[in-house]
Order: structure tokens, then sequence, then C-alpha cells
């Protein structure tokens, strides 16, 4: 049980930016699986074609409202308001996109959690100058790669090496995902099942490690497996009273319900 001495900001606010127009569910399924996963606040930097959506769909979400109607082209302001940042799902890869990232990646503080996920992995395909960035902050960035985005980023590579080369814990998604750290420790994750295989499943992934770090980051590695356990454990879940085949990633996110997360709050004034 939480400590009913505590207030929302003792849970940490996490900042996702996601989302393009045509793409906006992908920021409501990680933004969800992210309040849902135990964190105080949560806003969402989107374009604005994008807001009218989320604000019908998670109400609970605070919205940042990008300049531009269709795409992310400028880094949110007040960046030190939030104790965690995710940014990839749905983004796409634009070339005013990928400078934004590039801006937001130079603003963002090195000792705050950072995870990097889809669109913005394959911006860092594209940009070497912007994995260069990500690498070796003070606070290890968290990057999810399944098997084509991490060929894109780190060809045919040592997994292992990547983490340890680029100061990253490198989630590299699979039927049994594994996690490295630079230090070369590497944990295999053992829940989850062959449903979870569908649209939107590494976006809630993506929130469930949002919502974890904003909350505890001093032993970032731990609580990032503690989150991909936690990702499949809610995918075993869903398919006790349903088939595997008609799974789909708002039943993960409902199942968030049933797991227990919780932490000592780390923001009390």
């Amino acid at each position: 049980m939480r400590n009913p001495d505590t207030t929302k900001h003792d849970y940490g606010h996490a900042l996702l930016i996601a989302g393009a127009y045509g793409r906006c569910g992908c920021a409501i399924l990680a933004a969800r699986a992210a309040l849902r996963s135990g964190c105080g606040l949560v806003s969402v930097h989107l374009p604005s074609r994008c807001v009218d959506a989320m604000q019908t769909a998670f109400p609970e979400a605070m919205v940042d409202i990008d300049p531009d109607d269709k795409v992310f082209t400028t880094p949110p302001t007040h960046l030190e308001y939030y104790s965690s940042l995710a940014i990839g799902p749905g983004l796409g890869t634009a070339p005013e996109s990928q400078e934004a990232l590039l801006a937001t990646l130079q603003a963002w503080p090195s000792d705050r959690p950072l995870i990097l996920d889809a669109d913005a992995l394959n911006i860092m395909a594209l940009r070497p100058d912007i994995l260069a960035i990500a690498s070796h902050r003070t606070l290890p960035t968290v990057v999810t790669p399944h098997d084509g985005e991490y060929r894109r980023l780190f060809g045919e590579s040592d997994a292992a090496e990547m983490a340890h080369q680029h100061g990253m814990i490198i989630v590299r998604k699979a039927h049994h995902t594994r996690i490295y750290s630079p230090d070369g420790t590497v944990t295999e994750n053992h829940t989850g099942n062959a449903g979870m295989a569908t649209a939107g499943s590494g976006d809630v992934l993506t929130g469930i490690l949002l919502g974890i770090t904003a909350q505890q980051h001093r032993d970032l590695y731990k609580y990032v497996c503690f989150a991909v356990g936690t990702h499949g454990k809610i995918g075993d879940l869903a398919i006790q009273n349903q088939s595997q085949s008609s799974l789909i990633a708002s039943d993960m996110v409902e199942k968030l319900c049933s797991v227990e997360i919780e932490f000592t709050a780390n923001y009390k004034k």
C-alpha cells in the first residue's frame, strides 16, 4: 500500500513524445500504460491534430501541443518539470522530427531516465549524431528495439558489446526478451506469450518503462528488468479468459490494474 501522506507529485511526472497524425493511437496506449504503472502525472507532447483523440481516449493525460498539426517539430518547454522521458511510438521520421529529437536530447538532463523506442530508434539509425548524444549519459539511455530496429541501429553486432560500447541498456525484444546492461549483465525474461505479437504491444512496454522510471531510477537496470517482466505478466493475465489470437494491446493495459507496482515515493519535499 502507498503511504497515505503522499500526493501525485510524490510519484513522478512522466513525459511522452509520441504520435503523428494518423498514428496517435500509439501515444494513447503508451500514455495509459505509463499512468497505470503508478506514476503521479503523465504529459504527452503531440501534434495538434492528435490532441482531441488523446483527451477523449485518455482524459487523465496533460497535453503539450506541438506547433505543427501533423508531426513532431519542436521540443517541449520546461523539461525540468519531468522526472522521466520516453520518445518514439508513432513519431515518424520526417526531417523536422529528426531535428526536434536532436534538440530534445541535447536539452534533456543526462541524469534523468530516457527511453527511446520505435521511430526514435529509426531516426538514430539514420543520424549518428543523435546516437552519439544518446550514448554514455550519466544515467544510461534505455533503448527497446525489436530485431529489425536493432539491425538498423547496430547491424549484426553483439548486443552485449553494443550496450557496453554505447553505455546503454538495450532491451532486445523477442520471444524471450533479453536486457543488456553496459556493465555486461544480461537478463532473460520468461513472462509473456505469442498473443503479445500484436499491434501496440511495444507501445505498452514503452509506457510501463516510462511510468516505472518516473517513480524510481536509482537502480535503473533493475527496474527496466521489472518493467519487461511486468509487460509479459499482463500479457499472460490477459489470455486467462481469451485466446492468444484475440489479444490486443488495450487488453494488456487494463490488466495493469491487477499487478501491484509499488515504490517508496522519491519526490516528497
